[in-house]
């Protein structure tokens, strides 16, 4: 009899897992960052703004932690949010600069891969948390996902006066709430924590990136 420990393989702690992930991930947010350019001038009215939107890139970290969860373990899904996030930024400029007028400066692309840094791995696990059992962890993983859209309305409201911009924000936030959450209260709850939590994003938004790190 083999008295050993045995080795147990789980699922996204193998190097294909990882591989599998931050490869799908990289190339879905490349996919989606073309989109997102294309889509600029295309979108009806107010809703044109979330093709340019830093909240809806959140979202496709957020759906990639999603979708590996429970297949992949916390880290994997963690890398693969920012691989997303990251092939956002490339895609989006990368086809700026190759069909469109040109990128102009490096300096905004470099700001918003540093985001994608932060944001990607944040929301990557946000995913999984929606996905998983904890509803605290549920709660505060929605609320991150609709405080992003409250950041952005915030900024539409009260820094650049554009209140179609803004009331489309404050739509995604609460169909995020209202869509995603699984229960009433769970729902109530969402709504309740995305607030605060809007106000804090938009607090770190407005001093870390537009007047620190791009100077508007």
């Amino acid at each position: 009899m083999n008295t050993s420990p045995a080795t147990i393989s789980l699922p996204g702690t193998s190097r294909g897992g990882w591989a599998c992930a931050t490869a799908s991930a990289c190339a879905g947010g490349l996919v989606v960052g073309v989109l997102t350019n294309l889509a600029q001038g295309r979108l009806p009215g107010a809703w044109n703004q979330l093709a340019n939107s830093g909240a809806v890139w959140s979202v496709v970290a957020f759906v990639a932690g999603a979708l590996l969860a429970r297949r992949v373990s916390l880290s994997a899904a963690a890398v693969a949010g920012l691989c997303a996030e990251s092939g956002l930024v490339v895609g989006y400029y990368g086809y700026a600069e190759v069909a469109r007028d040109g990128m102009g400066s490096l300096h905004a692309p470099l700001v918003w891969l540093g985001m994608a840094f932060i944001a990607g791995p944040l929301f990557g696990v946000g995913g999984v948390w929606w996905r998983g059992r904890d509803p605290r962890r549920r709660v505060i993983a929605l609320a991150a996902l609709a405080g992003v859209f409250g950041m952005e309305a915030i900024q539409y409201a009260w820094v650049l006066h554009y209140a179609p911009q803004a009331w489309a924000c404050l739509a995604a936030l609460v169909l995020v709430a209202l869509l995603m959450g699984r229960t009433h209260r769970e729902r109530a709850v969402t709504l309740g924590t995305a607030i605060p939590f809007s106000l804090l994003a938009y607090l770190i938004f407005e001093k870390l990136v537009l007047d620190t790190a791009l100077g508007s």
